[in-house]
């Protein structure tokens, strides 16, 4: 029924040290976790590069649009169509102006995750 007081004792300090044991790995665990998410949550240093990328993909955008109108209206002006040429090349000058936007931020992604030493999966 009841273990004798030797094996009692043996028993509950076995028991004890793995009981520590996991307190210890545990508190690692912890630990480590508390550091991997304070890394993940710092927020990213606002600097003149970052403006000059956003200033750069706004550029780009613009710039689309713009070529595109400019190009319509020089088309109208020629042809005589009036308001077709500016609304055609008006709408392709603005999906050239996301294309060329997608195109930078995503080298701008890959580049920055490279750099990270970070994959996309």
């Amino acid at each position: 029924m009841a273990a004798p007081d030797g094996d009692s004792d043996r028993a509950g300090s076995a028991s004890d040290a793995e009981l520590a044991r996991r307190l210890d790995r545990l508190s690692r665990d912890l630990e480590s976790e508390k550091r991997e998410r304070a890394a993940g949550e710092r927020l990213p240093k606002s600097d003149s590069a970052s403006y000059a990328l956003a200033f750069r993909l706004a550029s780009e955008f613009v710039a689309g649009v713009l070529v595109g109108a400019a190009l319509g209206w020089g088309l109208d002006y020629v042809a005589g169509t009036s308001p077709w040429g500016l609304i055609g090349l008006l709408l392709l000058g603005f999906c050239a102006g996301v294309v060329n936007v997608v195109r930078v931020a995503g080298r701008m992604s890959a580049s920055t995750g490279a750099a990270d030493g970070s994959r996309r999966e």
